[in-house]
């Protein structure tokens, strides 16, 4: 494609502008590739984009509501384990600004990347499990029509995939926010959305899918049931922190993902 092609392109009003600068990259999940630049260069990866739009917006609005719904029998569980979801351990020895920011910014950095390294060492370490439920779901089937293994199944896979696609994402948009925050500080940028806050807010949403993703796993694979919780205490964690470090974070508004007229 010819550079005239690509700005007639580019100047087309289906398309958002920037919808790409604060997403998660995973276009096959997302309900806005119809809309999109980037997507559209690439259609042919895709197939129907509107029809996948209406599909993902689905799956995603499942997400929210089990993240609405279950926290609080998660945080009763956590309790029960020993083991506090909402505690945020942040360093209170030196009370000057710039000393709690920087500390802060690097609990985030650490613990974001430990998470990811965490995740990668559970799956490693239980893959069997996920045979073993395959097994287990095929015998009962075996037993009782009104077991679905299929809808068992697939709810496995969407959890994994969830969980698995923002393990290291958290920590790459965390990072990102931390070194912009920092640009920022230089720049009289007060009249424009931070980049800062658009980064941190792509990470936290990561975090609360991750969360709706474990509390799944966790209905599935009760006897994993305290290192799911430990996940998703430490995923709790950072989000506290985050949001303590970002506070303009949720508010921040994607071209696109968050406006409240669409865009025609």
């Amino acid at each position: 494609m010819d550079k005239d092609e690509l700005l007639k392109r580019a100047r087309d009003p289906k398309y958002i502008p920037g919808i790409y600068n604060y997403c998660d990259r995973w276009c096959e999940r997302c309900r806005f590739t119809s809309r999109c630049l980037n997507c559209d260069l690439v259609e042919e990866q895709f197939g129907d984009l509107e029809e996948k739009d209406e599909i993902n917006e689905t799956f995603w609005e499942m997400f929210s509501e089990m993240l609405q719904t279950t926290m609080s029998m998660v945080k009763e569980m956590a309790k029960e384990a020993g083991i506090d979801i909402d505690a945020v351990d942040i360093d209170q020895d030196d009370d000057s600004d710039a000393f709690k920011e920087s500390s802060l910014a690097d609990l985030i950095s650490h613990t974001s990347k430990n998470y990811g390294k965490s995740v990668d060492d559970w799956f490693d370490a239980n893959d069997f499990l996920f045979y073993e439920k395959e097994d287990e779901m095929n015998r009962i089937h075996l037993i009782s029509s009104q077991h679905s293994p299929e809808k068992e199944a697939a709810d496995i896979n969407d959890a994994t995939e969830v969980v698995r696609w923002y393990q290291h994402l958290i920590h790459v948009k965390l990072n990102r926010a931390i070194r912009s925050d920092s640009e920022e500080e230089s720049m009289d940028n007060e009249d424009f959305p931070k980049d800062s806050d658009g980064s941190a807010k792509v990470a936290l949403i990561g975090i609360d899918r991750s969360i709706s993703a474990w509390n799944m796993l966790l209905d599935y694979f009760p006897e994993q049931t305290t290192q799911i919780l430990n996940f998703i205490a430490l995923l709790e964690n950072i989000k506290s922190r985050a949001e303590i470090r970002f506070p303009g974070a949720r508010d921040f508004v994607r071209p696109g993902f968050d406006e409240i007229e669409p865009r025609t």
